[in-house]
């Protein structure tokens, strides 16, 4: 594939993008911007929340763990669908009933002040790593498809990234968002469907000569039942439905999608039929993983080490260019489609949780935000430069190792509030929040000596949430905290 042809694709896509802008744009304010007028219909928000929880880290990184973990990961995504059940019925009724714009103003209402300001920091500190992974990745990507060629370095490269998106967020938000989430979220599965199909055609197999391979394959194993290993079944589905309730639950980035329905109903309908089909995509990714094993094996091809890069590898060198096509478009529709939204979900975090929004003019809060979110385009650049430093594992463990460290405090102060009726001295929040990571971390590194061998996967964020909750009920007292204020900007 030419520069000329993926700087092409890549001018046609984003012009689609800033059009979608344009149109959505229009008559907006600061309400807009975060919660889109709580108009967006619920079938919109569900398809385009796809891309927006996938990003360019799955897209390449669950085809490329096939090798090492067959289908086991399957184990995680129906622990996800636990979770997402939990996040429907607990979670999303408790914002809609308390009127939210950032969901974290629950836990000043219900803990205190300290607790407000830890969650939403700690949701601002994982959002911003976890999003520049996943942006670093299309970097990478389009760094080694175009730039290196026509030598443009890797910082110019992050730069433009950043930009791109800039461009067709900042004027109005989720209310665009919404939209543009959706056509990337098409252009995804698009890109998905005919990876598939052209990869099975190489292999000379039709649907049923497809699904018979993969089953006789190797690469087909779904359950691991060695208590011991990192793979176990319970420990998978656990860690998968406990990484949906914070890493949906209890973000801002998904919540606020969410909260821009019409009503609960409507919230609820969103969240499960969004769940139901990126079920379905995750074993279509697993079937494409298999599928380019098969090919690399039938080829005699030496395939890259790591995982993450074998889909790039096979896509750009070894394929009809309608691959390779099909792959510059998939990877960059839903790294941006994740990425716009947690540009957004930052911008209103802090403009919510720490500028003070609901006391400022509209003048005031449209020039706040602007600042706010060219604020956050540049520290995402700085953080995926340094990501770029040190990268060296598969990139989807390392998003949910992020989100392991980072959304175990929060999971446990939403734990305490919701489950029990306690009062906290506040003030020794940020410690805890702080020091429970901590823990964790030793805690997982020495598991194997001091557990019998036992080693600690991605079930961290349940220690990390545990351990913070154990914290907080130390410096409780018995009483009960009324909520119930509303957190909505005139």
């Amino acid at each position: 594939m030419s520069p000329t042809l993926i700087i092409s694709l890549l001018i046609g896509y984003f012009g689609i993008l800033v059009l979608i802008s344009y149109i959505t744009g229009k008559k907006t304010d600061s309400y807009t911007f975060f919660l889109a007028n709580r108009k967006s219909p619920w079938y919109v928000v569900a398809f385009g929340m796809i891309g927006a929880t996938l990003s360019g880290v799955t897209f390449v990184s669950v085809p490329g763990m096939v090798r090492a973990a067959q289908f086991s990961y399957l184990q995680v995504v129906l622990g996800y669908l636990a979770g997402y059940f939990v996040v429907a019925n607990v979670l999303m009724p408790l914002y809609y009933r308390l009127n939210l714009v950032s969901i974290y103003t629950y836990l000043e209402q219900r803990l205190g002040f300290w607790s407000y300001k830890t969650g939403a920091a700690f949701f601002l500190l994982s959002r911003t790593l976890s999003t520049a992974i996943r942006l670093f990745l299309v970097a990478s990507v389009l760094q080694l498809a175009v730039f290196d060629e026509i030598g443009i370095p890797f910082a110019v490269t992050v730069a433009v990234t950043i930009l791109l998106i800039w461009v067709y967020t900042f004027r109005s938000g989720m209310k665009t968002i919404i939209w543009t989430d959706t056509f990337q979220t098409a252009a995804m599965l698009t890109a998905i469907g005919i990876s598939i199909w052209v990869v099975a055609d190489e292999l000379n197999l039709g649907f049923q000569g497809m699904v018979n391979t993969i089953a006789a394959s190797d690469y087909s194993q779904i359950f691991n039942w060695d208590f011991k290993d990192n793979g176990y079944f319970l420990k998978q589905f656990f860690s998968g439905a406990f990484i949906t309730i914070a890493m949906t639950g209890l973000d801002q980035d998904m919540m606020q999608k969410n909260l821009s329905c019409k009503n609960i109903d409507e919230a609820k309908k969103n969240m499960y039929w969004f769940s139901l089909i990126l079920t379905m995509i995750f074993v279509l990714l697993l079937v494409l993983g298999a599928l380019l094993y098969l090919y690399a094996g039938s080829k005699g091809i030496t395939l890259p080490e790591r995982g993450d890069d074998v889909f790039p590898y096979l896509a750009l060198n070894h394929f009809p260019p309608v691959i390779g096509i099909a792959f510059i478009l998939g990877i960059i529709a839903i790294a941006y489609a994740s990425a716009d939204s947690a540009l957004t979900s930052l911008t209103t975090s802090f403009c919510v949780d720490f500028l003070n929004f609901k006391d400022k003019s509209e003048h005031e809060r449209v020039r706040l935000r602007y600042f706010v979110h060219i604020g956050f385009s540049l520290l995402l650049g700085l953080v995926i430069i340094a990501v770029n430093a040190i990268n060296s594992h598969s990139l989807i463990a390392t998003v949910l190792q992020v989100a392991g460290y980072t959304y175990g405090p929060l999971l446990g102060l939403y734990s305490f509030g919701l489950f029990t009726r306690r009062q906290l001295r506040d003030r020794f929040v940020p410690a805890i929040c702080i020091a429970a990571p901590v823990l964790t971390y030793i805690i997982s590194a020495n598991s194997a000596a001091w557990f019998n061998g036992y080693q600690f996967g991605f079930e961290v964020l349940i220690l990390n949430g545990l351990l913070t909750f154990l914290g907080l009920w130390t410096v409780s007292k018995t009483g009960s905290t009324e909520t119930g204020a509303n957190q909505s900007l005139p």
